[in-house]
């Protein structure tokens, strides 16, 4: 690894976004865990062996560099090796924050499987808009089907205790591209959807947004009966029309990003239009 310490030298990378600060913090981890020792971090590219990583509006020096990033979407992310003003620098860019840290992460694992970096042309975007994970874990933290212990939402000490591996799990879901994840089971209780477990959602749903996933919920068919009061769970009936809009509402009020709802009916013996 000694021969990529020239080239990754200083790493020149924004912070003014959680997203931002959560992709200089991982290369800032990720080079210094890999070479011994992190690069400086500076604010403007002026040594050789600089690492630019970042978007056209965050950065000057990548639209200075005019990188064509057309057809790269939101998440998609390009990696080059330039020449800036006369010295050699790797480039990170995106047209967003999410996709500058899905490049940031490729340029480590491609330090990781010891590629050669030193003429690198690399665009990738991904192929699939949703890309989620699907727990089916119960809010007692019992995990159906598991077989690795209990659920890693520990909802009893939500809100006082956001465990650190919150965070882990986000990072490493990032790492791959994951953008989503719902948290409860299919098989759900329809106690999610009450005000004190949607706070619980909400403070999950914080620690995963720097890192480009959004949280969704599977929402129990009988709900507007079990929590809502009414006597039927009927789609076609106009008040539960009206408890499903007004819950939407609720919760995206709590949680703009929220990626929306999972619902199981009928199957194993769950509720749904059957009954």
């Amino acid at each position: 690894l000694e021969r990529y310490r020239p080239r990754l030298a200083q790493l020149v990378a924004p912070a003014s976004s959680e997203t931002q600060r959560a992709a200089r913090q991982e290369l800032e981890r990720g080079l210094g865990g890999l070479l011994g020792q992190a690069p400086a971090v500076a604010d403007a590219a002026s040594v050789t062996g600089a690492v630019l990583v970042g978007t056209p509006d965050s950065l000057p020096q990548i639209r200075r560099l005019g990188l064509d990033l057309d057809g790269l979407g939101d998440e998609g992310y390009l990696i080059r090796s330039v020449q800036l003003d006369g010295r050699a620098a790797t480039v990170v860019a995106a047209n967003s924050d999410v996709g500058a840290l899905y490049g940031g992460f490729h340029l480590l694992r491609l330090l990781q499987a010891r590629q050669p970096i030193d003429a690198l042309d690399l665009r990738q975007s991904p192929k699939v808009k949703l890309r989620v994970l699907n727990h089916w874990d119960d809010l007692n933290r019992h995990v159906e089907r598991g077989y690795s212990g209990q659920s890693i939402w520990d909802w009893h000490r939500l809100l006082d205790w956001l465990d650190p591996r919150y965070t882990d799990y986000a990072r490493a879901n990032a790492s791959i591209g994951i953008n989503g994840t719902v948290l409860n089971n299919v098989n759900a209780n329809a106690q999610i959807l009450t005000p004190m477990y949607l706070d619980k959602v909400e403070a999950l749903a914080g620690v995963m947004r720097p890192w480009g996933i959004r949280v969704y919920l599977s929402a129990r068919f009988s709900a507007p009966m079990e929590i809502g009061g009414l006597q039927t769970a009927d789609p076609m009936d106009p008040a539960v029309q009206r408890w499903w809009r007004e819950k939407a509402a609720e919760i995206y009020a709590r949680i703009p990003d929220f990626g929306g709802f999972l619902v199981k009916a009928n199957s194993e013996g769950q509720p749904g239009p059957q009954d």
